[in-house]
């Protein structure tokens, strides 16, 4: 086992996947889960393993909250996963069997994305590599509320061979809700940075959705393929439109 991994996780209303994700990480000296407001089982869940600590923080977006995961890990080298992402029991081998020698390189590991608990190989889904493992004394997450990534200037990115499993929804309902949080943090994001329109919300939509469902052949699987284009287009929709009033406020508004 390396001593020199430290596990980190953000976590609100996680029951669904925690477990299992946590269950893949017992081989590891220490998990960070940072919680931001959970009112489900969460908490107990993660309480009732050994390895596992327990801190909290309000929201004050992805980037920030990843990184001050890593400020509470013990050791430099972390692994920042999601609540809903599960290591085989290969993946978590590999990891625990690197050298991890030299700081400026980062691991990235290919995810197989899920719905309802099948696998969707098309709609941008497929190829979806992350990087996942890096040390804090090198790199940090950029300062980011929404689509958050590891700072790679100057650093060796290296793939690791085994893939990381993702359950991110379970129903459509998750997909619509996850669509308007991020569309909203976007917005918030890019206001005055970025500029948007009506025209160029509808134009990003139709374009996405016909990316998703015809270039990544989400056709080729049945429903699950056309909601997940579909909601890919609302949410483009969604957030260039909320850009777009969040542009016309004033300050004092």
């Amino acid at each position: 086992m390396s001593p020199f991994i430290s596990v980190t996780i953000l976590t609100k209303n996680s029951q669904k996947h925690l477990a299992a994700c946590l269950q893949a990480l017992q081989r590891f000296p220490e998990v960070i889960v940072l919680d931001n407001g959970s009112t489900d089982e969460t908490m107990a869940i993660a309480a009732s393993f050994a390895n596992t600590r327990i801190v909290e923080s309000p929201f004050i977006g992805f980037g920030p909250l990843k990184n001050l995961a890593a400020q509470h890990a013990t050791h430099n080298w972390i692994l920042s996963i999601d609540s809903d992402e599960v290591l085989s029991q290969e993946l978590a081998d590999e990891i625990l069997g690197l050298d991890l020698q030299d700081t400026r390189t980062v691991y990235s590991v290919l995810r197989h994305n899920y719905y309802r608990q099948k696998r969707i190989k098309a709609c941008g889904w497929d190829n979806d590599v992350v990087e996942r493992l890096y040390c804090k004394q090198t790199t940090r997450f950029a300062d980011l509320a929404v689509h958050e990534h590891l700072q790679l200037q100057d650093l060796r990115v290296q793939r690791l061979r085994h893939p990381l499993r993702h359950f991110p929804y379970d129903s459509i309902a998750q997909l619509v809700e996850k669509a308007n949080k991020y569309s909203t943090l976007f917005a918030q994001e890019n206001r005055f940075r970025k500029s948007s329109s009506p025209a160029k919300s509808y134009f990003k939509a139709a374009f996405s959705f016909f990316r998703n469902y015809i270039l990544q052949k989400g056709f080729l699987y049945g429903y699950e393929g056309l909601t997940i284009s579909f909601t890919n287009a609302a949410y483009t929709f969604y957030k260039y439109m909320k850009l777009h009033e969040e542009n016309q406020k004033s300050d004092k508004n």
